[in-house]
């Protein structure tokens, strides 16, 4: 297989231009409004629509490198870490040819930290809220000029560029926001721009006719068109990969098992198949303000009785992963292996260990909750199903309660006031750090400041000062080795307080069609690097 950790490089390499690039998808995008998108396939796409102040290259050793982006240079920061200064490239334009400028990046920023104040009316948003967290308030940017844009913070970080490569520093002009629909027609500052969607349906993209690749350090922009199958059941999208009909899965976590099995047997569908370790840790939270998962030992009885073996084992075996007991995997920096919840030497459990846990939480007998989990994702939803038999050995009786992944986070798993209404102890979900540094992963998911009305990751509500704290100290931290050290103090505090399970550390058995061109991975992204993918020459779509 081409593209695993240890094999580097671009799988069929072209310089051709033309043609359409196709893609297919199970269900639709959370959102194209670069605001509301917290799914990493969608970062990823969305680059395609969108240019952020920083992006994202890989280096001669496969690792992710900063880059300027729609800015001309990485941030000039201040002595303390708290002032940082960007500015933008000259003859950017967006797709009706108006040149983009320091207040279109503000706005963008504004309406995704602060839309109370944007739209004068109580709004959520469901991507990332790091710039609310640091920024002094929506004072805290300012644009002395047309191309420089100055953000002052309340707290030092001393990673920011990190923060600047977030789509919610993609620009939007303000007299063209159209919220709440702003998702179905965001204005291109990239290579492409929207002609349809039908959400649920189709996407395709073609030419932004005022992006000009002297300015793109980025994207190739090969393809003329790009299109997106969406709504597409998950052993339908194997077929029509397979089959020729599309080119790439977009969401990039692999094949259906049965799909995968039928793969690694024959020859010649093998040398379309990859298996790269994708940066992703499959696990569920339990949120410890839902029923009898108040109790710290009745969240350990479950870590202790999930049957980690079958769960793997739902999602295809060894080539779809190994069984993590960490919340850092190994390509994060911090990653330090330990196993505070050992589940025995087949990875099926610790009964013994989860029956003491429930006599101390005083349910010797075990106790009722219900897991949400994304039916349409069909290994999710499996592994949900073993989770619940793994756990009724003990007495823990867990419903698997469907949901869909567009308004997964939205609406329902990432609502808090939506799971405790509807008595939702277990949350499945996989993640990746949202930049590749141990803050990037763990923040949004263990900051008990990160915790939102909707679109909230943090999805067992883990609120520990000590946690906080931690965070806040490596953030502020420049020495690369201490802040290491620090990002595995939060891993092991975390885990303590067992709110999160992590079961799987991802590869993924993915296919590509023999169509698809310049494939390469993103370890930014943990999937196929979608801002330089294209067709061969031979595409019949191509001229």
């Amino acid at each position: 297989m081409a593209l695993n950790a240890e094999a580097r490089g671009t799988v069929n390499p072209s310089d051709h231009r033309g043609g359409t690039l196709r893609y297919v998808r199970t269900d639709d995008f959370d959102s194209l409004d670069p605001a509301d998108t917290y799914y990493a396939y969608t970062w990823n796409f969305i680059r395609l629509i969108g240019r952020p102040l920083v992006g994202y290259t890989t280096d001669a050793e496969g690792a992710p490198s900063l880059v300027p982006d729609l800015a001309e240079a990485l941030g000039q920061a201040s002595e303390d870490s708290r002032t940082w200064t960007y500015r933008l490239r000259e003859g950017v334009r967006f797709e009706d040819g108006t040149p983009v400028t320091s207040r279109d990046v503000k706005y963008a920023v504004l309406r995704a930290a602060y839309p109370e104040e944007v739209y004068d009316a109580t709004v959520t948003r469901g991507g990332p809220a790091y710039f609310r967290q640091y920024l002094t308030g929506p004072e805290g940017i300012e644009t002395p000029d047309d191309r420089t844009l100055v953000f002052r913070l309340r707290r030092p970080f001393a990673a920011f560029d990190y923060l600047a490569a977030l789509p919610t520093t993609i620009p939007v002009p303000r007299d063209h926001d159209t919220f709440p629909e702003y998702h179905r027609r965001p204005l291109s500052s990239g290579p492409y721009r929207i002609d349809t969607y039908t959400p649920g349906a189709e996407l395709t993209l073609d030419r932004n006719p005022h992006w000009a690749a002297g300015t793109d350090p980025v994207r190739t922009a090969r393809p003329d068109r790009i299109t997106v199958r969406l709504g597409v059941s998950g052993p339908e999208v194997d077929r029509i990969l397979v089959d020729g009909e599309a080119d790439i899965d977009l969401a990039g976590v692999g094949v259906q098992p049965e799909t995968q099995e039928r793969l690694l047997a024959d020859p010649e569908l093998r040398q379309h198949v990859d298996n790269p370790r994708t940066g992703f840790v499959w696990l569920y939270c339990l949120n410890q303000n839902v029923g009898p998962l108040t109790s710290l030992h009745a969240r350990r009885a479950v870590q202790y009785a999930t049957d980690k073996a079958a769960m793997l084992a739902a999602y295809g075996g060894d080539p779809a992963g190994e069984i993590a007991t960490t919340l850092l995997p190994a390509s994060v920096v911090g990653y330090d292996p330990f196993d505070r919840y050992p589940v025995g030497p087949e990875g099926t459990g610790d009964l013994e260990a989860a029956r003491r846990e429930l006599a101390l939480a005083g349910l010797p007998d075990g106790f009722t909750t219900r897991i949400a989990a994304r039916e349409d994702r069909r290994k999710e939803w499996n592994a949900a199903l073993a989770l619940s038999r793994g756990l009724a050995r003990v007495g823990i009786r867990a419903e698997v309660v469907p949901f869909t992944s567009g308004d997964y986070f939205t609406k329902a798993a990432g609502v808090p006031a939506y799971v405790r209404e509807h008595g939702i102890g277990i949350v499945m979900f996989g993640w990746a750090a949202d930049f590749p540094d141990g803050y990037g992963f763990l923040q949004q998911i263990a900051d008990s400041r990160a915790i939102k009305e909707t679109g909230n990751q943090n999805l067992g509500e883990l609120a520990s000062p000590q946690i906080d704290a931690l965070l806040d100290t490596g953030a502020a931290t420049r020495d690369d080795k201490e802040r290491a050290r620090i990002w595995a103090a939060v891993d092991r505090a975390a885990m303590d307080e067992a709110v999160m399970c992590p079961y799987m550390y991802v590869k993924s058995v993915v296919f590509r069609g023999p169509r698809a061109a310049n494939v390469t991975m993103s370890p930014a992204y943990g999937m196929y690097d979608y801002a330089v993918l294209s067709v061969a020459d031979e595409d019949p779509s191509a001229g």
